[in-house]
């Protein structure tokens, strides 16, 4: 459990890969799902389902911490 939790806080550090908003949402949603697929196949929540809720939460976070430049 202990590198799963690894594994999943190195993703999360990368969402903040591409530089607009739209670049850092599908960033974001890829690892996520690939993370939430991980996660869902080892606690029995099913793969699928995994990769949905990563997906979207990923895409959400890379969307809304997309820099603003003034």
């Amino acid at each position: 459990m202990r590198n799963l939790i690894v594994l999943g806080a190195i993703l999360l550090t990368a969402t903040a890969c591409g530089d607009t908003w739209g670049q850092r949402a599908v960033t974001g949603g890829g690892i996520g799902a690939g993370t939430g697929a991980v996660i869902g196949a080892v606690t029995g929540m099913g793969p699928l389902t995994g990769a949905v809720i990563g997906g979207a939460v990923g895409a959400g976070a890379g969307a809304a911490t997309t820099p603003r430049r003034y």
